[in-house]
């Protein structure tokens, strides 16, 4: 039996990526999975379904900006599983533009994704369901741009002045601050809060960009599966004593 046999985790942002990375790692510990995304998870539900058939898989393709559409997955989770045990908060959106050429729009775009979707899907899922149980993981897939200030990367090999842009950062860095503030409200009722921050992973959010590993102790990129192995284990009840923590997964990109 695996670590999460039986449990069911809720996972945004799923459908590739870091997101179908936890994903996949969470349904081969035995968990049932909801995935949740903005776009179509076939894929990631038939490598699932094959390699874990005793893992059920069920997706539901939102917008998380919609507080409308964040409850209708929860209650339609409850609905057929009787109760929500991991909640995993991936899903991100990132504008890679300076402060002047920062738009409402785009502003408005990563934070409502990045930190409003987490809070109110956070929201959701804690009261009544984690809460009456007594029990509960939450992660809240953050970033290294919420620590530093923007991650440093560029479009070619040759030029490192793009970097993440401050909505970006502004949005990671209020993760960083909600998942300690949920995890002092909740840690006496059985509910961990914890956070992964990754630095440089390969995933559409990174797609057509190149960061110079010479800054980085571990001289490559990350792979999803590394920010899995970090969720898995902040998943599982054995986490029970950690809370208010974050986990820098970045390969040694920032050290202090």
């Amino acid at each position: 039996m695996g670590k999460l046999e039986g449990h069911v985790a809720i996972i945004t942002g799923a459908s590739g990526g870091i997101g179908g990375g936890c994903a996949y790692r969470l349904a081969q510990e035995g968990a049932n999975i909801v995935i949740v995304d903005l776009i179509d998870a076939s894929e990631m539900v038939a490598k699932i379904v094959s390699d874990f058939p005793e893992s059920k898989v069920r997706t539901h393709q939102i917008d998380i900006r919609n507080n409308d559409e964040i409850q209708s997955v929860v209650d339609q989770t409850v609905e057929e599983f009787g109760k929500i045990d991991i909640l995993i908060n991936n899903a991100g959106t990132c504008g890679r533009v300076d402060i002047e050429e920062m738009t409402e729009e785009i502003w408005d775009r990563d934070l409502n994704t990045n930190l409003k979707a987490t809070f109110f899907f956070t929201q959701k899922v804690l009261y009544p369901h984690m809460v009456s149980r007594g029990y509960g993981r939450i992660v809240n897939i953050s970033s290294i741009s919420g620590l530093n200030g923007g991650h440093i990367s560029g479009f070619d090999a040759n030029s490192w002045k793009g970097r993440s842009g401050p909505a970006y950062a502004a949005s990671k860095g209020g993760v960083i601050a909600l998942t300690k503030w949920v995890a002092k409200e909740l840690g006496s009722k059985g509910i961990t809060c914890n956070s992964v921050a990754p630095g440089a992973v390969e995933s559409r959010i990174t797609s057509g960009m190149a960061y110079n590993l010479d800054n980085q102790v571990v001289k490559r990129m990350g792979q999803p599966e590394d920010i899995a192995e970090a969720v898995c284990y902040f998943s599982t009840p054995e986490s029970s004593y950690t809370t208010g923590q974050i986990l820098r997964v970045c390969g040694g990109a920032v050290l202090a």
